[in-house]
């Protein structure tokens, strides 16, 4: 490991630490941990639905796997990993994790919520392993609208771990570089996963979800080190997934709403920068209605993405600005939900990532009391808390890994001083104003001639100086 890779790490280190996070495991959770040796299954009363096609679908260097998808007709399986089996509230372990609510995921380094001989391990439905997991059926009508069937506790099994790239390119082009297994069916498995995926995607559509062109900056390392920056984007597996786990988020939502549980709610409220959105609009030709209407904000966008298919990921940056940030709030039966503003969701939570997210865990938890009709494990007090505590520590983690992104971004941009971009404006606070290049897709801070910008304006800049330590990048504005 060369020092470079160990001075990145090391900048990783202190930026949890600054930020209140545990970089490593206490002893007492290293204690337990030596303790665990097999998946738990704490049920005798399970399906054994180890026959299915299950699949994975995740990053190319993914293992920690919280979910499996099947599907037949019209109908949707999502596999849950059920890490409450293993990791029980109060336990050391869970201790660690709701402290620090999240994996964190830096360059050169990942900090993982559980131990990696859980998460990467015995709590995750790795490929061609029995786990016991809890399964939520989804029934999707032809219109694509999705409603809740079934929940339950099954044996799974992997049959095949998957990533984007590869389905992605065979959903879209039919070929990919690295061949897809020759599993009996499994072509028509991922055709028919699809199908069902893009009707849930035309339902939610017409509900007036919101599209975005998300760009996100890949460091390519070679031992560990930077040496260049990607552009990651999106393609139909992605979609596969994100419209499979968000039907499932609604029907475990629905499932404890209808057993009087109450939840944790993950919202995004509606916009108190309206304004912005509006002027934005109106500097293209466009009208949007004076208060915040989301099927009104989909068709701008995809009007503008139609007939200026370059600037919609700059304009969809500067949207999704200044919608905010997504945060999770106690959900009581009976009193209304501020809703999912980008999603077009009412009931709307997460539990689809019990290894990377302690929110999810205690969705699962809730959803497994509400299952074996046992009280809730946690008070409406104790969710008011844990939402609160896991909304401040995800945005503390997106920061951080914000942050390792830059230093990356500035050790690789260092030969590229005195260089000039065209660039927008993705941020103006009183601790400053950012920018964002449009090639490659590097965000920095603007420390010269500032005044009079809002998000989404379009500028010109000079790369002025980088620091790595500190994931600085600085720029200056030119006339």
């Amino acid at each position: 490991m060369t020092s470079k890779r160990l001075a990145l790490e090391e900048i990783a280190r202190d930026a949890l630490i600054q930020r209140g996070f545990l970089p490593e495991f206490p002893k007492n959770a290293l204690e337990q941990l030596e303790s665990i040796h097999t998946p738990a299954q704490e049920h005798k009363e399970v399906k054994d639905l180890r026959h299915f096609l299950w699949i994975s679908i995740d990053n190319e260097d993914s293992k920690d796997l919280d979910q499996l998808t099947y599907a037949e007709a019209n109908r949707l399986y999502v596999a849950i990993a059920d890490v409450d089996a293993v990791v029980k509230k109060g336990t050391p372990i869970d201790a660690f994790a709701a402290h620090n609510t999240t994996s964190i995921y830096t360059p050169t380094k990942v900090f993982p919520m559980l131990p990696l001989k859980l998460s990467n391990n015995l709590t995750s439905l790795n490929e061609h392993c029995d786990r016991c997991a809890i399964v939520i059926e989804v029934s999707i009508a032809e219109d694509g609208k999705f409603d809740l069937a079934a929940i339950y506790h099954a044996l799974v099994h992997n049959k095949a771990k998957l990533n984007y790239p590869c389905v992605g390119a065979w959903l879209e082009h039919a070929i990919c570089k690295k061949p897809i297994p020759s599993i009996a069916g499994l072509h028509e498995q991922l055709a028919l996963q699809d199908r069902l995926a893009q009707k849930i995607q035309e339902y939610r559509n017409r509900q007036g979800a919101l599209e975005f062109a998300e760009m996100q900056l890949q460091p390519i390392l070679v031992n560990g080190i930077p040496v260049s920056l990607e552009q990651q984007e999106r393609n139909r597996a992605h979609k596969l997934i994100e419209n499979s786990m968000i039907a499932a988020n609604v029907a475990v939502t629905c499932y404890l709403k209808q057993a009087h549980h109450a939840t944790l709610r993950r919202v995004v409220k509606t916009p108190k920068r309206w304004d912005r959105i509006l002027a934005i609009a109106k500097n293209v030709g466009e009208t949007l209605p004076t208060q915040p209407e989301p099927k009104a904000l989909r068709q701008f966008l995809l009007k503008q993405q139609k007939e200026a298919p370059l600037q919609f990921p700059d304009l969809s940056l500067a949207i999704i600005k200044l919608l905010g940030r997504g945060e999770y709030v106690l959900g009581i039966p009976g009193k209304p939900s501020p809703g999912h503003f980008d999603l077009a969701e009412h009931e709307y939570t997460h539990a689809t990532a019990p290894n990377r997210r302690f929110p999810d865990l205690i969705m699962q938890r809730l959803l497994k009391c509400a299952l074996l009709q046992r009280q809730a494990i946690y008070t409406n007090e104790e969710l008011a808390q844990l939402a609160f505590h896991c909304t401040e520590k995800e945005d503390d983690a997106s920061k951080i890994e914000r942050q390792l992104t830059k230093c990356a971004a500035a050790f690789v941009l260092q030969k590229e001083l005195g260089r000039e971009f065209q660039a927008m404006v993705t941020g103006v606070t009183p601790r400053g104003t950012w920018v964002r290049l449009q090639t490659p897709p590097v965000e920095g801070k603007l420390i010269k001639s500032q005044q009079g910008l809002d998000v989404g304006d379009f500028i010109k800049v000079k790369l002025v100086h980088v620091d790595v330590r500190h994931g600085h990048i600085d720029f200056t504005r030119l006339s």
